[in-house]
């Protein structure tokens, strides 16, 4: 069973060795220490613990802590949008996690914050992301062509959306 809770610092060891996975980074954001230290999962819990809305959740699995979603509202004439994103642990890949996690992710933006898109950038290598956001029902919106620079090498940025 897939729940999203609130963070808590015990799980701090095991956030900061997923992410500090080579496949995880290079999937992301370079705005993520690379590597990813305990102090560097210690610091962003603590700030996620002072938030007083809950932008991001904790993944688990069968009771056990497996990675975390979240959104970033956006600002000015896109603050009705949020931007999701989203990891899973390598060790449990392939258990349909993510999906299930992105329909819970999306019921709760949807229910608890002012917004009526969802969007994810998913980089062009990264089909299974692409799949489990189209099992949720986001749809491919556009393709930004040669917009991302990650690892030295110059990628494509595919842009899913969900509207309320």
């Amino acid at each position: 069973m897939v729940e999203l809770r609130d963070y808590h610092i015990d799980i701090v060891n095991q956030y900061a060795e997923f992410k500090n996975n080579p496949i995880i980074f290079d999937n992301g954001y370079d705005k993520v220490p690379n590597p990813f230290t305990l102090k560097d999962a210690t610091d962003f819990i603590t700030i996620q613990l002072a938030n007083k809305a809950a932008f991001r959740k904790l993944i688990y699995w069968n009771n056990q802590f497996v990675g975390e979603i979240g959104i970033e509202i956006k600002t000015d004439v896109f603050r009705l949008s949020a931007e999701m994103g989203y990891f899973i642990g390598e060790p449990f890949w392939g258990n349909g996690i993510a999906s299930k996690a992105i329909k819970l992710m999306t019921a709760y933006t949807f229910h608890n914050f002012n917004i009526i898109r969802i969007e994810a950038g998913v980089f062009d290598f990264n089909k299974a992301s692409m799949r489990v956001l189209e099992k949720n029902g986001f749809e491919l919106e556009s393709i930004k062509k040669n917009a991302v620079i990650k690892n030295g090498k110059i990628i494509s940025d595919y842009i899913w959306v969900l509207l309320k």
